[in-house]
C-alpha cells in the first residue's frame, strides 16, 4: 500500500527578488507622488508638463491620458539624472553617435545634423530670399546680408569612425542660390565661408552650442567694418571679462556623458538699451531700460540669453559713434551688436518672433541710416518670419 506524504508547499509564494522588486517598485511611486515638481527644466531648456485639468470630455477622446503620461514622464523623480544615464549608455554601451538630431564629433564637439533639405524648407527659402530682395531694392545700398555659417558648414567633422563627414552638397548650393539672388538684386552681401575655415583652428564656434562665439562674431563684425569703411570696436579699451562653465542648446538636447563645458567673453560696456513692448506697426512703447548684459543669466544655464537680454522684439540702443543702422536678426546678432556701439550713435534692433510687423514705417519713422540683416544659415532657410520683411506699410 503505498503512502503519501503531504508537505506544505510554498512554491505559491512569490520569490524574494520579486517581493524587493515591488517594494521598490511602489517606494518609487510613493517618491514621485510627493517629489517636488517643477515647472522648467533648466537643462532641456524648455517648460515641463504639469498635472492636465480632468474632464470627461479629454477623459473619453484619450487627450487627458497622452497629457498625464506626458506629465509623469516630465515629473519623474531624479529626471535629470535618469537622462544623463541614458545619454551615457547610449554613447558607452551602444556607441551611438546621434541624439535628439545632434551629431557627437570628436575632442567634444556636437554638431546639428542637416545634411540635405526638405521640400518645405525649399518653398521656405525661396520665399525668404524673395522678401529679403524685394527689401534691399526698396532700400538701395543701404541694405547688407550676413550670413552666419553654422559649425557644421565650416569645419570637417569625424564621428565614430567616419572620415571627412561634410554637409550635402545641396546644403552649400542653398548658400550660393542666396547669394546670387542677393547679388543680382544690388544687396550687399558678407561671405564668412572663406575668413572662418582659414581660421578654423581659432574658437569660433561653441562645442556645446549652436551659436557662434563672441570672438566668432568679432571676425564676422571686423568684415562688416571693412565693408562700411569702419573704425573697428578696440577690444583694448573696455574690461574683459570671461563666463566659464557654459554647456549650450546642443548639450541640452545630447546631455553628452563627457561634455566639455565652453567659456565666452563679453565686455563692460556703460551703453544703455530700451526694450520695447510693441503694440502695433512702428506703435513701441519703453518698457525698461537696461545694459547689454542681462548680468542674472550669467547664473542660468542659458548663459548666451544674458546678450541683449535675450530676443526682444525691438529695442534701440545707445551707441557711441554717428548715424544709426537697424539689425534684423536672430540670436546670432546677439553676441554682434554691441561691437557696433562702436561706430553709430543710435542701433535699432528688431526679432521678428516679437515683432510681427512690416518695416517700413519704423525705418521712416526712426529715421534709420543703415539696415544689416544677420542670421545664421539653419535659422534662415526655414523661418516663416523671414517675409515679414516684403510686409507692406499699413500706416498713412
Amino acid at each position: 500500500m503505498e503512502k503519501y506524504v503531504y508537505r506544505r508547499s510554498d512554491r505559491h509564494l512569490p520569490p524574494a527578488s520579486l517581493i524587493v522588486f515591488a517594494a521598490l517598485l511602489c517606494g518609487f511611486a510613493l517618491v514621485n507622488l510627493f517629489w517636488p515638481k517643477r515647472e522648467n527644466s533648466e537643462l532641456e531648456n524648455r517648460k515641463l508638463a504639469q498635472m492636465p485639468v480632468f474632464s470627461v470630455k479629454t477623459l473619453l477622446n484619450g487627450k487627458w491620458q497622452d497629457d498625464f503620461s506626458t506629465y509623469l514622464q516630465d515629473q519623474v523623480a531624479l529626471r535629470d539624472g535618469w537622462i544623463n544615464l541614458e545619454s551615457a549608455v547610449n554613447a558607452l554601451a551602444f556607441g551611438k553617435t546621434e541624439e535628439s538630431g545632434i551629431l557627437n564629433g570628436k575632442d567634444g564637439w556636437m554638431f546639428t545634423k542637416l545634411f540635405t533639405v526638405s521640400t518645405d524648407t525649399e518653398k521656405q527659402l525661396g520665399k525668404n530670399i524673395s522678401a529679403v530682395t524685394n527689401f534691399a531694392q526698396r532700400y538701395p545700398g543701404r541694405v547688407t546680408f550676413l550670413l552666419a555659417l553654422n559649425g557644421d558648414a565650416t569645419f570637417t567633422l569625424d564621428i565614430h569612425r567616419v572620415e571627412k563627414l561634410r554637409l550635402h552638397v545641396t546644403l552649400i548650393d542653398r548658400i550660393r542660390q542666396l547669394e546670387n539672388a542677393v547679388r543680382n538684386r544690388r544687396l550687399t552681401v558678407i561671405d564668412m565661408r572663406d575668413d572662418y575655415r582659414a581660421n578654423k583652428d581659432q574658437y569660433l564656434y561653441f562645442k556645446t552650442d549652436h551659436h557662434w562665439t563672441p570672438d566668432g562674431a568679432y571676425r564676422a563684425y571686423q568684415q562688416f567694418c571693412t565693408l562700411k569703411n569702419l573704425t573697428p570696436f578696440d577690444c583694448n579699451v573696455y574690461t574683459k571679462i570671461t563666463v566659464p562653465d557654459f554647456y549650450g542648446t546642443h548639450y541640452s538636447a545630447t546631455r553628452r556623458w563627457n561634455a566639455q563645458a565652453d567659456s565666452f567673453s563679453y565686455y563692460d560696456l556703460p551703453n544703455q538699451m530700451t526694450v520695447y513692448k510693441v503694440n502695433g506697426e512702428a506703435d513701441y512703447e519703453p518698457v525698461k531700460t537696461e545694459g547689454l548684459m542681462n548680468l542674472a543669466k550669467l547664473d542660468t544655464r542659458d548663459k548666451y540669453g544674458a546678450f541683449l537680454d535675450g530676443n526682444n522684439g525691438y529695442s534701440v540702443i545707445e551707441g557711441n559713434g554717428t548715424g544709426s543702422i537697424l539689425v534684423v536678426k536672430d540670436s546670432y546678432a546677439n553676441s554682434f551688436i554691441p561691437y557696433l556701439t562702436a561706430n553709430y550713435a543710435k542701433i535699432g534692433v528688431v526679432d521678428f518672433r516679437g515683432l510681427a510687423y512690416g518695416l517700413d514705417s519704423t525705418i521712416e519713422k526712426e529715421g534709420y541710416d543703415q539696415i544689416l540683416i544677420l542670421y545664421n544659415f539653419q535659422t534662415f532657410i526655414s523661418d516663416n518670419k523671414v517675409i515679414y520683411l516684403d510686409r507692406p506699410t499699413t500706416l498713412k
